[in-house]
């Protein structure tokens, strides 16, 4: 796939989730779902957050947080937040648009801002937030066959969880939920 289809495909499919009607118990969030063309393939820009945050520290992330008042919209906040934590500014980034909201088990109602991002960004890391930031190929991300359904428990519950085994960068939870919300939405044209 190359970056016309995709962008195709993105703008053509309707989206269908409307905002859930349990939204207002969670808080606002947003993350950017950024791409890149490199050597004639699209990746997915990815972080791994930093290894002593209090929560969710060491996994694999897509950048983006808490929305905050000052934000106008997800997307603002999307950018935002990607600017802060990866040093990628707005002017390097081409939103295409967001997927449906899904509300997250810490709580957050997050929107995936999908985006394409200039090939030459640099970034910049803020090590209070960010330890590492990775590019991983978007064919291997939406091949169903590079996702394992697993069972795990949680506050005394089974749920299924999806991980995205890449190298040493193990993908999964809410992160991988959005690539696989990804990957259904742009095959669905």
């Amino acid at each position: 796939m190359d970056i016309n289809s995709l962008t195709s495909r993105f703008v053509l499919s309707p989206l269908s989730a409307p905002e859930s009607k349990f939204s207002k118990f969670f808080t606002p969030a947003a993350v950017l779902f950024p791409i890149v063309e490199r050597d004639q393939q699209l990746n997915l820009i990815l972080t791994r957050r930093a290894s002593h945050l209090r929560h969710h520290s060491g996994q694999i992330a897509l950048p983006g947080g808490k929305t905050e008042k000052t934000d106008s919209s997800s997307i603002a906040t999307a950018l935002r937040e990607t600017h802060e934590e990866i040093g990628i500014p707005a002017d390097k980034i081409t939103v295409l648009g967001t997927l449906p909201s899904r509300a997250t088990i810490s709580r957050y109602y997050v929107t995936p801002v999908v985006a394409l991002v200039d090939s030459d960004y640099q970034s910049k890391i803020d090590p209070n937030e960010v330890d590492e930031v990775f590019e991983v190929p978007l064919s291997f991300l939406l091949d169903d066959d590079n996702h394992i359904i697993e069972k795990s428990l949680f506050k005394g519950k089974y749920r299924e969880v999806t991980f995205m085994p890449w190298g040493k960068y193990p993908i999964w939870g809410t992160t991988a939920a959005i690539i696989k919300d990804f990957s259904k939405h742009i095959r669905a044209n």
